[in-house]
């Protein structure tokens, strides 16, 4: 190979390839104004002013292209960080708010270096499944605000938007079709003078860049312990949900992401979001998904033009984009909810093939995210009530079979199956303590110990036969049951 295709090969996709550059660009220009109406909602929701959550989608897509794990992924300032911090704000004031980013991010470094991001795999697909219908539920609820006590013109604005999203990668998919919605609509409303709800109703757009700085607090133990438990809950909610929208994005993109990466940068991104004055966040579930599932954006310039277009839209064009229409940002947004719910998830082929277990824990996860708006506490709630489901079908697999030898003077009994605290409770009734010869053996080849629960019943069981002056043999053990068992034999017994 020669030093110049070495070298092409070390070159990212956008700079050789100018179809990724174009795909890139467009991309990042669509999230960029999908992004500027979604941060001034949660700045209201926060209690701050606008242009607080507009610097904070800017730093925190600029900074996360750079410092994040996994490519092509939105990150800015979200509603569930709002909603935590909000009660911060209003009770002590934004700079506390700021301070408590700032060590939220902190939080977010020390948790990822300790490898919360491997918290994940237990995560089971079907809250997986859960947490995608029920994101793509919240982003269209969001848009019904919109829709509501708004003048006529709003309606065949939002249909004529999502004809074209349906219709127009049809002719060409060079441009993005919301993009092209955008721009069209906005045309009409203004060419046309039609008077309907705009991107400047919903507040100021900044006029220039946010300036560092530090936050405004006494740098004292009772800030610290003020601000420290809303800072955490900020933390591990951002994780959540950044995690969840990374590894949706690898099943979409067939590619992998460095979870330990993104956790980190998360934090980073935060941390250099307080300095800059800005509400935090995180990963952006709707917002990535016009950018990886709409445009087909997969590179991180992607990421690092959304927050840069951003300020651009705001700062230089800021009177053209207040001009935007509402309806064509929600035609968008509810095309996105549309391509973001697993319909076949739903489809009655499918709901007569997946075991009830599967559908509840779906169903739950659902209902909670819709109840409280909030993804981790869906995904939390799910993934317990997945475990449950769980162990409730794994304890009706252990089972007890028993063998006399023809001259009655041993049983065997052989027991197979995982052996944990579910389905060891019902092990001690399954022996037949008062008929049973005086010598008793417990077979547990093809049976597993995994808890100190299954180690206490096997030990009760001995105890039982010992009080008739029976002896018991455990054979079989696997070496990590042999080690557990004799790590925690005898010392169990209560007193």
């Amino acid at each position: 190979m020669s030093p110049g295709a070495r070298l092409r090969g070390l070159k990212p996709d956008w700079l050789t390839d100018p179809r990724v550059w174009r795909t890139e660009v467009l991309g990042g220009l669509v999230v960029g104004l999908a992004l500027i109406p979604e941060a001034i909602s949660f700045s209201v929701i926060a209690g701050v002013d606008p242009a607080i959550g507009l610097f904070a989608s800017f730093t925190m897509a600029v900074v996360i292209s750079v410092v994040g794990g996994r490519r092509a992924m939105i990150s800015a300032a979200t509603g569930a960080v709002a909603l935590v911090i909000a009660p911060l704000n209003r009770e002590h004031g934004f700079g506390y708010l700021v301070a408590a980013v700032i060590l939220a991010g902190l939080f977010q470094i020390v948790l990822g270096a300790l490898g919360v991001a491997k918290l994940m795999r237990f995560v089971p697909r079907s809250v997986m499944v859960g947490f995608v219908n029920s994101l793509a539920v919240l982003v269209f609820m969001a848009q019904v605000p919109e829709m509501r006590n708004v003048p006529w013109a709003v309606y065949p604005l939002i249909i004529g938007g999502l004809a074209l999203m349906v219709l127009f990668p049809r002719i060409t998919t060079v441009v993005p079709a919301p993009l092209v919605s955008i721009v069209i609509l906005t045309v009409i409303t203004v060419g046309a003078g039609i008077a309907v709800p705009t991107v400047g109703d919903k507040g100021a757009l900044p006029s220039s860049l946010p300036v560092p700085g530090l936050p405004d607090v006494p740098f004292t133990v009772a800030t610290l312990t003020t601000i420290a438990p809303y800072a955490l809950a900020m933390a591990l909610v951002g994780l959540m949900e950044s995690l969840m929208t990374a590894k949706l994005v690898d099943e979409i993109t067939d590619t992998h992401s460095n979870k330990t990466r993104e956790s980190i940068g998360q934090g980073i991104a935060n941390i250099v979001t307080g300095f800059f004055g800005g509400m935090g966040g995180c990963a952006m579930i709707g917002q990535t998904m016009i950018n990886v599932k709409v445009s087909g954006a997969r590179t991180r310039l992607s990421t690092f033009l959304a927050g840069t277009f951003l300020m651009v839209l705001c700062i230089v064009f800021g009177p053209v984009v207040s001009d935007i229409p509402m309806a064509a940002l929600v035609a968008v947004m509810v095309m996105v909810s549309f391509a973001t719910f697993d319909w076949h998830s739903i489809a009655p082929k499918t709901l007569k093939r997946m075991p009830a277990g599967e559908i509840t824990v779906m169903l739950i996860t659902v209902a909670c995210v819709v109840a409280t708006h909030n993804l981790a506490v869906g995904v939390v709630i799910g993934s317990i009530t997945a475990m449950v489901v769980f162990a409730k079908r794994v304890a009706h697999l252990a089972d007890v079979t028993a063998v006399t030898d023809p001259d009655g003077t041993t049983v065997v009994y052989r027991v197979t199956g995982e052996l944990f605290f579910a389905s060891s409770n019902d092990l001690v009734g399954r022996f037949n303590y008062g008929t049973d010869p005086d010598k008793v053996v417990i077979d547990l080849s093809a049976a597993h110990i995994w808890d100190a629960s299954s180690v206490a019943a096997l030990d009760a069981i001995e105890t039982k036969y010992a009080q008739r002056g029976k002896a018991v043999e455990i054979t079989g053990l696997n070496d990590p049951s042999a080690a557990l068992h004799g790590k925690l034999t005898g010392e169990l017994a209560s007193h």
